[in-house]
């Protein structure tokens, strides 16, 4: 079982590529890595981000798939419109499975992307996608409104163009599924720590791993969220420390 991440790099292995590659390991399926872009931060600040060429990302996944059979990918900071563009066509041409962390913002406070892409990701991915996993700031730029309670994040859920998990961090713990339609609510202890960076690239990661492993997206969305959940409550190092 082999699968993909295409994200940017995080140097202090809390979040991004890094991040998804240990969600991978624990998991228990081979994971392989795409570069967009490269970050200056750690779980605390952000400093700055050099993005990858356009072309050199495309090379990367060509080369991937030229010797692994990748089913399920998840995508992480794809920083432009471009980017996310050209990511819809690779997945269009190798009929790839797509669960879409849409990082606009990340924990320690830095901007992930060059501009508003959530008009992008709403043209080019999600209509290609499986899944989606904003959180409540991600979930209102992806709708259109804003998310004050359960019931703005049913409503939100459903003008999301694709399946989606709005996560509840900043929303009681209350955790939004709509799959096929059909919107359940999942509540989960909030817990008092700084070790939460990295939460969405874990939680996209071990949703592709499961699905890999033949779990259906609903049984891969709850295995993943009790997953983080392990994670953060013992996580250290200002991120989360997987234990299965």
């Amino acid at each position: 079982m082999i699968v993909m991440s295409i994200a940017g790099v995080d140097p202090s292995a809390g979040a991004g590529v890094f991040a998804d590659l240990k969600t991978f390991q624990a998991i228990g399926v081979y994971g392989t890595g795409i570069v967009t872009a490269l970050t200056a931060q750690n779980p605390y600040r952000f400093f700055s981000t050099s993005p990858v060429d356009e072309s050199y990302i495309s090379q990367q996944i060509d080369s991937v798939m030229d010797s692994y059979d990748v089913e399920f990918i998840k995508t992480g900071m794809l920083y432009t419109p471009d980017i996310i563009k050209l990511v819809s066509e690779k997945i269009k041409e190798y009929d790839l499975k797509a669960v879409v962390d849409p990082v606009m913002v990340a924990t320690s406070g830095g901007d992930l992307t060059k501009e508003d892409i959530a008009e992008a990701f709403n043209k080019y991915l999600l209509p290609k996608s499986v899944l989606t996993t904003p959180n409540i700031a991600e979930a209102e730029k992806l709708s259109g409104m804003e998310i004050n309670s359960k019931e703005d994040a049913f409503k939100a859920s459903q003008n999301i163009k694709c399946d989606n998990i709005i996560t509840g961090g900043h929303l009681d713990g209350i955790n939004t599924i709509n799959i096929d339609g059909e919107i359940t609510f999942k509540k989960q202890e909030l817990i008092e720590t700084d070790n939460l960076h990295g939460t969405g690239c874990n939680l996209s990661a071990a949703i592709v791993s499961y699905l890999a492993k033949n779990n259906d997206l609903y049984s891969s969305v709850l295995r993943s969220l009790d997953y983080v959940y392990e994670g953060i409550k013992n996580g250290n190092y200002g991120t989360l420390i997987a234990k299965l």
